[in-house]
Formats: C-alpha cells, structure tokens, sequence
C-alpha cells in the first residue's frame, strides 16, 4: 500500500516546484528585501526593522487598511448576502415557474462582470462616471464627480465592486444549492412555510460550506485588490481610495523605494494568512 501511495506524490512535484518557483520563492525575496533600504539598482543596504518601524507611524498606511474594509464589505460581505438571495430565488422560484434555461440565462447575466477583464471594465465606468458626459449623471440629472470627490469616490468604488463581484457568488450558491436535498423544500411547503422561511431555516444552513468559501476568496480579493483601483482612480483623490496594494506599487515603482514598498506587501501577506487561517479555523468549529 505503502508503494502504491508513494507513486502519487510523483504526479505532485511539477506543481511543487512550480508553487516554490512563482510563490514562496519570490515571497521570501520580497521579505529580504523589506529589510533594506533600495532604488531597484545597485546593492541593497542592510536596514534592519526600519522600514517597519516606519510603517507603523505612517498614516497613509493605516489609512490604506481602513479602506480595505469598507471594500470587505463592497466585494464579500454584501455580494454574499445579495447573492445568496439571488441564487436561492433564481433556484427555487425563476428556474420553478420559468425553466431552468431562463435561471442559467439569469445567472450567466449576473457573472457576466467576472468574465470582463478588470482594465475593460474600469474604463467603461469611468466614462459612466465621468462628471462632464458620463452616463450615470446624465440619467439622473447630476453634477457629481463620482471618482474626483474624496467624499464619493470610495462609496463609488465600493458599488462599482459590488456590480463586479456579485456574480461569483451567485453561481457558487446556485451549484450548492443543486445538493440540497429537495424533500426538505416539499416538507416546508406542506407545513405552510414562507419562502423567506425555507430560504432561512433550509437554504442557508445546507449551504454552509459554501459560504464560508465565497466569504473567505472574496476576502482576501478584497485585501489584495489593485486593478480597479488603478484604472478608476489611481488611489486618488488625495488618499481617498487608497489601498495597501496601490501603496504598495507606489513605493515600487514610482518612489523607487523598494524595501519599504517590500514591507508593506509582507505586512499584508501575512495579515492574509492570519485571515486565511481565522476562517478555516471558524469553518472547522463548524463543521
């Protein structure tokens, strides 16, 4: 038994080598390098903790952080409760009284935004957005600057997210949804409940795992989320929708400070692994 198990772990080396290669590899690259002070050329100097000493007293670092929460809440915490909702009455009631074609039909809709490439899709709200011709003032009859306020620019952000990110959801419950045993649905009926009482009581308790999943991976995109703030709004304006991912990039690329942009991609790496491991934690007492 022993030599046929053995065998096994042959068909796992490629993607071993390929995780040390792309993952913990530059990881740990990444690290060295947050303790030292560097342009991206020449020798490195050695530094120590200073650039996480430096960290902890930036306010536009803990500034970052809070914004991440609020798009938490626009890319899981809301897509999750908006797509439960959805999947369940696309799944129990569309797909009932209209054909399972009209509910796949629906539900492609919905996830349509995940299939866009992120670039695409920002440069269309930002002419949507747009103060001069956007569309969004013109229906409304507006003069807002939706992504030039910083007192509506992260609100902004935020809905646009939650358009992007509410079809993931949607078809992770509508698939869980498939295993849920129906005679649990007809008993319901028989003893007169609502549909908001199956959905409660049946739907959310029998798809438990699968929520945990959505929350978790929408989570951490949210932790780790640059491209739409790059296309919308580069971070701006002032620090409004800065995120530590962004300000990250900054120090990179556009301050050439390497090591402390280094520390801020650590800080939120392992602040993801802390989260990763809370929710698998809390999945397990679950179960």
């Amino acid at each position: 038994m022993r030599v046929r198990t053995r065998g096994y772990w042959l068909y796992l080396v490629p993607s071993l080598l390929l995780f040390l290669a792309v993952i913990v590899v530059p990881f740990l690259m990444n690290v060295g390098a947050s303790f030292t002070r560097w342009s991206g050329v020449g020798t490195p100097r050695w530094i120590g903790l200073d650039n996480y000493t430096r960290l902890l007293a930036d306010e536009r670092f803990w500034q970052s952080f809070q914004h991440n929460v609020g798009l938490i809440v626009a890319m899981a915490i809301v897509p999750t409760a908006i797509g439960l909702v959805l999947a369940a009455a696309l799944f129990d009631y569309i797909g009932k009284r209209f054909g399972t074609r009209t509910a796949s039909a629906l539900r492609a809709m919905y996830y349509l935004p995940q299939v866009l490439p992120v670039a695409v899709a920002g440069v269309v709200w930002g002419w949507m957005l747009h103060p001069s011709y956007g569309a969004v003032n013109q229906i409304f009859g507006l003069d807002l600057d939706w992504l030039g306020d910083p007192d509506l620019a992260l609100a902004t952000v935020m809905a646009v997210m939650v358009w992007f990110q509410l079809g993931y959801p949607v078809v992770i419950f509508m698939a869980g949804l498939q295993r849920v045993d129906p005679s649990y649905y007809e008993a319901a009926e028989i003893d007169g409940a609502s549909w908001w009482r199956k959905f409660w009581h049946i739907t959310i308790p029998q798809i438990r795992p699968e929520i945990f999943v959505v929350l978790l991976t929408c989570t951490i995109a949210a932790l780790k989320v640059f491209g739409p703030i790059f296309v919308l709004t580069r971070g701006g304006p002032g620090n409004a929708t800065m995120v530590p991912s962004y300000f990250s990039y900054l120090n990179f690329f556009q301050k050439s400070n390497v090591g402390y942009g280094s520390a801020i991609a650590t800080v939120l790496a392992l602040i993801i692994i802390v989260v990763t491991f809370l929710f698998l934690r809390v999945q397990e007492r679950e179960q």
